[in-house]
């Protein structure tokens, strides 16, 4: 049985603690308790959410098997106490993780000194400026540097703590609770914090539904004629209407969407470049490279082979 403890502090986020569902259903899963999760704090007082509701906590004790560390809304120091508790933890328990600003916490503790971390990327360059020996990236939903894990957003932390599970008990499990928690799956650790479809931010409806049916039908050709028929509109008002709402063509729209697609399944790491061009809707991998280079500067091969070296995959074929 693995302790599992979640330290918070008063101004935490409750949407931390959505980060402890995929332990709960682990065991649910295998009809064990393979997790024993508690809720912790300095003092085990009550801590009050940056909301307002309060929750139950165990004073600090000994250090669990893997202690998670939540943040708040603005990131504040810990008392020195938490410091040295939380300090402690990066040699007395196999694994420690920081959810969204809770890597403030880690860094503060000394615990992220010459490693990878990411943060929300609201605060990753406040985090890089405070600590510049942190090697932050804030473009990662999760980041794993030996023991210790950091995630994004507070819903990042759910993807973070499925891959402890995974880590645990293999990827069934990890799949199994994922489809308990009505998620598709975890994401990996190394997509984007950003969406294509955010950063478009189109104000209508219309151009919104040809966005939704060109990312759901990537292997059509998504000719500007197909794109307005989703739209319910004229291929001429449609060009016109998508410029306005985006800034920029249907076709270079369509183009960052499959590139968003092409390097969730490279660091899938499953199919072969081919496979995953085809998939991308990329007539050829020859055009998906081309494409890789006019966005990233560097063809897919090169990012697949930086992507295994991190997960420590050294000898992984890469063509």
């Amino acid at each position: 049985m693995r302790r599992i403890s979640l330290f918070l502090k008063d101004g935490f986020q409750l949407m931390g603690l959505a980060a402890l569902a995929p332990f709960e259903f682990a065991n649910i899963q295998l009809g064990r308790e393979v997790y024993r999760v508690a809720v912790v704090a300095e003092d085990g007082r009550p801590a009050r959410s940056s909301l307002g509701p309060r929750v139950e906590t165990e004073a600090m004790a000994e250090h669990p098997d893997t202690l998670l560390v939540i943040g708040e809304v603005r990131p504040k120091g810990l008392s020195p106490a938490a410091r040295d508790w939380i300090a402690r933890a990066g040699s007395e328990s196999r694994r420690v993780a920081g959810v969204c600003t809770g890597a403030f916490a880690l860094a503060e503790a000394g615990l992220l000194d010459g490693r990878a971390a990411t943060t929300h990327w609201a605060h990753a360059r406040r985090l890089q400026q405070m600590h510049p020996g942190i090697r932050v990236n804030e473009d990662r939903i999760f980041i794993a540097d030996g023991p210790i894990w950091t995630s994004a957003g507070m819903t990042a932390g759910i993807d973070m703590t499925l891959a402890l599970v995974e880590d645990d008990l293999g990827a069934e499990v990890a799949r199994s609770v994922a489809r308990r928690l009505v998620i598709y799956h975890r994401r990996p650790g190394g997509q984007s914090q950003f969406s294509t479809l955010l950063e478009l931010e189109p104000r209508s409806d219309r151009i919104r539904r040809a966005l939704i049916h060109a990312r759901e039908h990537l292997k059509n050709p998504l000719t500007v004629d197909e794109l307005a028929q989703a739209a319910s509109l004229s291929p001429r008002q449609f060009s016109r209407l998508f410029r306005e709402e985006t800034g920029q063509s249907p076709a270079k729209a369509v183009e960052r969407l499959r590139l968003e697609t092409a390097w969730s399944l490279l660091e899938e790491g499953r199919l072969s470049m081919d496979e995953v061009a085809r998939e991308a809707g990329f007539a050829d991998r020859d055009r998906m490279r081309r494409a890789f280079l006019r966005a990233y500067g560097q063809p897919p091969q090169s990012l697949r082979r930086s992507l295994r070296l991190l997960n420590g995959d050294d000898d992984a074929e890469v063509a």
